[in-house]
């Protein structure tokens, strides 16, 4: 998989979670945790997207 190829499926993956977090937060039965875990793994997306970036 080439580096372009690789950033644009994180950032898919990146958008996707945002999808999911924000239809997570309008539900009144939200569990916290699960919110507070997918923000995560969106942040670490972002962080390797942004260290692939400065590499390429």
């Amino acid at each position: 998989m080439s580096l372009s190829s690789h950033l644009t499926e994180l950032r898919k993956k990146h958008q996707a979670l945002s999808e999911i977090i924000e239809a997570e937060q309008r539900n009144p039965a939200a569990d916290d945790l699960n919110i507070k875990q997918l923000k995560l793994k969106k942040l670490h997306i972002k962080e390797e997207i942004v260290r692939l970036s400065a590499e390429h």
